[in-house]
């Protein structure tokens, strides 16, 4: 089945293009551009895909999430101990980018959301040891890519293995079985650690649920949670028939951006489903 983390590994059809201080400096690093539509966006690093270019600041991005460095036990960084990439990213231009003034380093994780989920403690060991090593940019925070769901009952024991990774620190969740806004909100905060953040994948690339439902499902998280722990993931996907992907037109995002005003909103994923035609067509008045 299409899901967010397979979206550009499998999907590759697709069409288109120290705590809670630390968490609430991680965005504020300059002022919002005009238009002012997103804060942030989601680049998804797989081998297909290491020189993003895009005109995201011109949304109002300002923000990278990096979804990991390491994947499958391959790393897109240099230096970090392990086997990396023939042909890394060019990190020195990408870090000079507005649109990533600010980059929160997605840690380690596999390919597979089951093998992810199963293998979580070495996961977490590996991203310790990977956030130790040098990076040739600044990290303004940390991700570990392990997303996490209502039914993964194993969730709680991501929760108390999160101790051992630096902070600031985020994770994500989303809600696929619709459980509700409240009681989704009453789940993440019986185990998330009181220190580390939530990306909360909105649903709306696969139709799971509307903009405005997503809009509660943010209110009620950050009623739990706190404003600063609290960041909206807006998909920026639709499903293109079979196991592909399109992206979504300037029509059906603008719902989403709407119903998300207020927010801290990351695209997912931009340098894939964020052309500069869209992004013409998004900030024509």
């Amino acid at each position: 089945m299409i899901n967010r983390r397979t979206a550009l590994l499998v999907g590759a059809g697709a069409v288109g293009a120290a705590g809670l201080l630390g968490l609430d400096q991680l965005l504020v690093r300059r002022a919002p551009a005009p238009e002012g539509l997103v804060d942030g966006i989601v680049w998804q690093i797989h081998d297909g895909f290491l020189d993003p270019y895009g005109e995201w600041d011109r949304l109002g991005a300002h923000a990278l999430l990096l979804q990991w460095i390491v994947l499958n036990g391959v790393a897109f960084v240099p230096g970090l101990g392990i086997q990396t990439i023939a042909d890394p990213p060019n990190w020195a231009r990408i870090s000079r980018e507005p649109w990533a003034r600010s980059i929160i380093v997605g840690l380690a994780s596999l390919s597979s959301e089951v093998d992810a989920r199963r293998n979580v403690a070495a996961l977490v060991d590996l991203s310790a040891r990977v956030a130790a090593k040098p990076l040739p940019f600044r990290a303004a925070g940390y991700y570990f890519p392990v997303e996490a769901d209502p039914t993964w009952m194993d969730a709680p024991k991501m929760g108390a293995l999160l101790s051992a990774l630096p902070r600031p620190l985020w994770v994500s969740a989303y809600d696929n079985s619709n459980i509700g806004a409240a009681p989704f909100a009453d789940w993440i905060d019986s185990w998330l650690p009181k220190d580390v953040g939530l990306f909360f994948q909105d649903g709306g690339g696969l139709y799971m649920r509307t903009p405005q439902s997503s809009r509660q499902y943010g209110e009620a998280l950050i009623a739990k949670l706190g404003r600063d722990r609290f960041r909206m993931i807006l998909e920026a996907f639709r499903p293109a028939g079979g196991e592909l992907l399109r992206a979504a037109t300037a029509a059906e995002l603008r719902p989403q951006i709407e119903a998300y005003r207020g927010f801290d909103t990351f695209v997912f994923e931009a340098p894939h489903y964020l052309d500069r035609k869209l992004i013409n067509e998004l900030t024509r008045t």
